[in-house]
């Protein structure tokens, strides 16, 4: 294999991206493994080498004795092209392993796009697709991250999922399959065993009823196996493994930096947002630990660029002593420090001088909404006054570049809402013109708006999409109120949207199509040069589904929904009123101004809630 593969490199775009090998990859002695974990990625080299998630659990499991993780990637089109085309099946980059041969297939799965990318990777490695036709120990497939929130449309293909966080679990779930491979037991016996491993959901345990019009209608557990299943965290984050000794990639990146994570969940609530809310609740890293990673990551790597990384990271209680420390190493070993995923309300002059003392680089912010009523619908926190303040601070300590998202087709949305965008972006304008200390190179606005896709346990999980012709009508009139050249806009595709509605909310029916849609090209459908809408539509007319069940239809708040035995720690009472709450263009203060009951808490055993 390995000399085939040398000979298809020199073909390829970027041979790196296949070659492993690289500074701090995990390699061990064949002899000494009892169990090989094949850890895959389903989307490209650059974009998973970027997963910090990744990177933690390819740590948690190679720090165990015995065990050998490896990493997989889906390949790029020429090189897929090529492996067909020689018979070269996938391969783990450590040892150019076939994945077909190890124990265990671990997916980790952040977006639905990358949905046919797995049933690809599974193809492509010989890997029976569907979970009923792998009958013996080896070949486990299973998979974790945010996307298994709701599992069902992937049911069928995996063994099992493994909920939530998984430094811990991840080990307890990979001893018991070390066990399992020694005293020979037979697949059910494993199943049966790890499904009782709080945080692991075993589809092939439960039977999904439907009613006559299309509604789910009952989830029947098989004898002996929990109602509700309840994801894992990790309460600690002091405590908590994270690497330090990062793969240093051959080949460059999307992140190409080292990543120090602050703290997980979200304090904010803004009702259309995944992952603050299914990432609760609020466990913070403390600045001495975050300093100390930070420093043994660069100096182990040679990064010349580290990210300060979590949802909100100007939330993080800690900042200002951390930056206080990381900025003079900084400076002393000229490495950029950046701090992403900061808000407008609470970003302060004074740290965009610290962070940036030489060249000014743009300038991020996400209002999502171009009016007050509509960013009080979806408890942004967030107001006109703020985000001109910021903008003033910004302009005048040199920055000429800004960039905004906004989003599109949120419930109760009007046209006026969607021109409060342009009229927001104009008296941007006019506080550059004010307040602007670097016009000699002029203002650009870079405004992009994204297609709102309803998602899992958020307070919007209930409402309808609008159609794709809609959401376009939106787009063209916003562009039709831009009239400055200072204006760049942009928007998302409103079909890959349709999709990740699709996915995001569909249930066990959806396999199928995806599995189709895969088998006529699809692919790598997150890449523009990729994506095949036709290949879609033609899977969804052989299979019988209606996408529109799943996105214009909206879901009725006594409807049994795919996820509701899939446990993140929030209560429907908390998200139905929530739901109403915006409704009536009212907020919900954040974390710090009060708990608002949503029961994450519930979660921790020993701690609180740090926010």
């Amino acid at each position: 294999m390995t000399d085939l593969l040398h000979r298809i490199l020199p073909g390829v775009q970027k041979p790196a991206r296949y070659t492993g090998g690289e500074f701090n990859e995990i390699q061990k002695d064949p002899a000494s493994v009892r169990v090989n974990v094949a850890f895959c990625f389903p989307d490209t080299y650059e974009i998973g080498m970027s997963n910090v998630g990744m990177r933690i659990l390819y740590g948690v499991m190679n720090e165990m004795e015995g065990v050998w993780c490896q990493r997989v990637f889906h390949p790029w089109g020429d090189m897929e092209e090529a492996m067909r085309k020689h018979g070269l099946p996938l391969w783990a980059l450590e040892s150019q392993k076939p994945v077909k041969d190890f124990d265990m297939i671990a997916f980790t799965i952040g977006y639905e796009m990358a949905y046919t990318s797995i049933v690809n990777m599974l193809d492509l490695a010989g890997v029976p697709l569907y979970a009923k036709d792998r009958h013996d120990l080896s070949q486990m497939v299973f998979a974790g991250g945010v996307c298994t929130f709701n599992p069902e449309p992937l049911a069928p293909f995996f063994d099992f999922f493994s909920l939530g966080e998984g430094e811990e679990s991840t080990v307890e779930i990979v001893s018991l399959y070390d066990r399992a491979k020694a005293e020979g037991w037979s697949r059910e016996q494993f199943l049966l065993e790890v499904s009782k491993i709080e945080g692991v959901y075993v589809p092939g345990f439960y039977e999904h009823v439907y009613n006559d019009d299309g509604t789910l209608r009952e989830i029947i557990a098989r004898e002996g196996q929990p109602a509700v299943h309840t994801k894992r965290i990790i309460e600690d984050l002091d405590r908590a493994y994270y690497p330090t000794k990062m793969i240093v990639p051959s080949t460059e990146i999307v992140h190409d930096r080292t990543n120090i994570e602050l703290f997980r969940g979200c304090i904010r609530g803004c009702r259309f947002c995944q992952a603050g809310y299914s990432c609760r609740p609020v466990r913070r890293k403390s600045a001495a630990v975050a300093c100390q990673q930070a420093i043994e990551s660069l100096e182990d790597s040679g990064a010349n660029e580290i990210t300060l990384s979590s949802l909100s990271t100007s939330d993080y209680r800690g900042l200002k002593e951390l930056t206080d420390e990381l900025i003079p190493y900084c400076e002393r070993t000229h490495v950029n420090l950046s701090v992403p995923s900061l808000r407008a309300d609470n970003f302060s002059r004074e740290l965009m001088q610290k962070l940036q003392t030489g060249k000014k680089s743009g300038l991020t912010f996400a209002p999502e909404a171009g009016t007050q009523r509509l960013r009080d619908v979806i408890n942004k926190n967030l107001t006109e006054e703020e985000i001109l303040t910021t903008c003033e601070n910004a302009f005048s300590g040199g920055w000429s570049n800004v960039k905004l998202y906004f989003m599109l087709g949120l419930p109760t949305e009007t046209d006026e809402d969607v021109l409060g965008i342009a009229d927001l972006v104009y008296k941007i304008i006019l506080k550059w013109k004010e307040f602007g200390s670097a016009k000699k190179r002029g203002l650009r606005i870079h405004v992009a708006t994204a297609f709102f896709v309803p998602k899992p346990h958020t307070p919007f999980q209930w409402e309808q999409q609008i159609t794709m012709e809609e959401y376009l009508r939106r787009c063209k009139l916003l562009k039709s109120h831009f009239y400055s050249k200072s204006i760049d806009y942009n928007y998302h595709t409103p079909e890959i949207s349709r999709l990740e509605s699709v996915m995001a909310r569909g249930d066990r029916r959806i396999a199928p199509v995806i599995a189709e849609a895969a088998r006529r090209g699809a692919r790598l459908d997150g890449w523009d040069e990729y994506f095949k809408h036709e290949a879609w539509i033609e899977a969804f007319k052989v299979c019988g589904v209606d996408p529109e069940f799943y996105t214009t239809r909206g879901f009725g708040e006594d409807e049994l929904l795919p996820w509701d035995h899939i446990n993140v720690g929030l209560t429907k009472k908390f998200l139905l009123r929530e739901r109403h709450t915006a409704y009536e263009s009212k907020v919900t203060p954040d974390c710090r101004h009060g708990c608002a009951g949503c029961g994450a808490n519930c979660l921790l055993k020993e701690a609180k809630c740090d926010a």
